[in-house]
């Protein structure tokens, strides 16, 4: 008697193309090309997790350099007299208080240039 697909295999398929429901025309029908897609869509998904932390990171240092332009003071002297002090906040949060807080963000300027 002839093997038909199995359960298993039909799962799989059901699976694969369950991941893959949204993408573009044969990577959301064709099995072979969904199984395609969706590793790759994985590798981008773990590189680009990465790569998030990094361009957070430097979104944050552009906003608190933006900020501190009125003061004429550099991003880079900012952070090294925050530490001289022992003024112990992240770039995420001074980019808050930048961004939501202003009159705070200038008092802490002038309390760490003191």
């Amino acid at each position: 008697m002839r093997a038909k697909k199995s359960t298993v295999a039909h799962k799989k398929h059901k699976k694969i193309l369950k991941l893959t429901k949204g993408f573009k025309a044969t990577r959301s029908r064709v099995f072979r090309m969904a199984k395609q897609a969706s590793i790759r869509a994985g590798q981008y998904s773990y590189r680009d997790r990465r790569a998030k932390k990094r361009s957070m990171r430097r979104l944050w240092i552009v906003k608190i350099n933006a900020a501190l332009m009125p003061f004429e003071i550099k991003y880079s002297r900012f952070i090294k007299i925050l530490k001289d002090k022992k003024i112990e906040l992240d770039r995420k949060v001074l980019a808050q208080l930048a961004e939501f807080y202003p009159d705070e963000f200038k008092s802490l300027i002038e309390r760490a240039q003191k």
